[in-house]
């Protein structure tokens, strides 16, 4: 039996033909249909955000994170999340959502939102969002809404239409000013 070396890792752009690769066999070519992709062609994901598990040097399961507004709510949407046939029931899928969602509970994400099976992410934290509460941009089961709230009232705040979020001018405010470390390129 082969020792797996697994490794969760910040996804970059490296990454993307593998993700590509893992999401097209997990999903198919329907996955393009999805609402929750109807919000993801909006904008960019957040790639610091968003990681991978590699195996032996092998990328074998990702998840993405993209910015959303959510009725009043400033979140994140949760997914893709795909796994490798060969590595799946490892709890790799597990471990990936709760890296994410920590890392956008560090961010100051007000919700971690997606579109996905309540028996698989409710034991991973996530609760039933209330039923039609989102306006998604497609066809979407509302039963398979599910948020990760980090405040208090989130439930009553998600209300109303959920699209991508625009979070650059935010990362144009966190960017250091002043002098370049020493050894940085100037």
């Amino acid at each position: 039996m082969k020792k797996h070396d697994l490794v969760y890792l910040t996804e970059d752009a490296s990454h993307d033909t593998a993700i590509e690769t893992i999401n097209e066999e997990a999903f198919g070519p329907g996955r393009f249909a999805r609402a929750a992709a109807r919000i993801r062609e909006q904008g960019p994901h957040d790639r610091s955000l968003s990681f991978i598990c590699a195996d032996d040097g092998e990328t074998i399961a990702s998840v993405r994170m993209t910015p959303v507004t959510a009725g009043s709510v400033s979140g994140h949407l949760l997914g893709p999340l795909a796994v490798r046939p060969s590595h799946k029931n490892k709890g790799i899928g597990r471990e990936l959502v709760r890296i994410a969602v920590e890392a956008a509970r560090r961010k100051g994400s007000e919700a971690v939102i997606l579109v996905g099976d309540p028996p698989y992410y409710q034991p991973l934290g996530f609760e039933k969002v209330r039923y039609g509460a989102l306006d998604f941009p497609g066809p979407v089961d509302p039963a398979r809404v599910l948020v990760v709230p980090m405040a208090a009232d989130i439930h009553a705040r998600l209300e109303g239409v959920i699209a991508w979020r625009d979070d650059s001018a935010a990362l144009v405010a966190c960017e250091p000013v002043g002098r370049p470390a020493e050894g940085a390129a100037a």
